[in-house]
């Protein structure tokens, strides 16, 4: 499997200093070609997000690893994503954390992600076809939340649903311009808000109430 990764380094430098072996880990253990168009196999080791249609794109797997590490995952955690997408950062999460709720709006990516998932065997995932903008509050509040689109600003409805000691990351800026990676963490009685990288996500579709 391993071999497949010979386009990218897995060195600190190339994933942003990653110092947790075992995102990398479940990262090369994930064949990220089942994720991507046919037509777009060939490409799917690069280290290069890759569009998957709908105006959609699965992200490239360093940041996906940054991304993912900025959660500190430990095994026990529920897990709120917002876009689905491909099903790509879903597939890890679902194998570092205990469950995972993922969100789409776009149903035909909703339904594809489903099967994608079933053929790697992972169970620990529910699904919504819906604005996630709303989250999941049958299931709130969560450990952790990964947002994978970019919204103008933090969805109030999200963060109301962030457990206490929480951490969510989540894109912030305009449509088709440079945004702001943002790891919000909710203390007892306040919100620390970091910004992190520099970062171009596709935008946030839904309403926000």
């Amino acid at each position: 499997m391993e071999r497949r990764w010979r386009a990218i380094s897995f060195s600190q430098e190339v994933f942003y200093g990653i110092q947790d072996k075992r995102i990398i880990d479940v990262i090369k253990s994930i064949p990220r070609e089942i994720f991507v168009p046919d037509n777009l196999k060939a490409s799917a080791y690069l280290d290069s997000a890759l569009p998957i249609g709908f105006g959609q794109t699965i992200s490239q797997p360093s940041l996906v690893a940054y991304m993912t590490q900025l959660l500190e995952l430990t095994g026990k955690e529920k897990v709120l994503e917002i876009g689905t997408g491909s099903g790509y950062q879903t597939a890890i999460l679902a194998r570092l954390a205990n469950r995972v709720y993922t969100i789409e709006i776009v149903e035909e990516l909703h339904e594809k992600s489903k099967q994608t998932l079933a053929t790697l065997g992972i169970k620990n995932v529910e699904y919504k076809l819906g604005n996630g903008y709303d989250g999941w509050e049958e299931y709130a509040p969560f450990d952790s939340i990964m947002v994978t689109a970019a919204p103008p600003h933090i969805p109030p409805e999200l963060l109301k649903q962030l457990k206490k000691n929480g951490r969510m990351v989540i894109p912030v800026g305009p449509q088709n311009q440079t945004q702001i990676l943002k790891l919000i963490i909710k203390t007892q009685d306040s919100l620390i808000e970091r910004d992190t990288h520099y970062v171009r996500f596709v935008p946030m579709v839904g309403e926000c109430k």
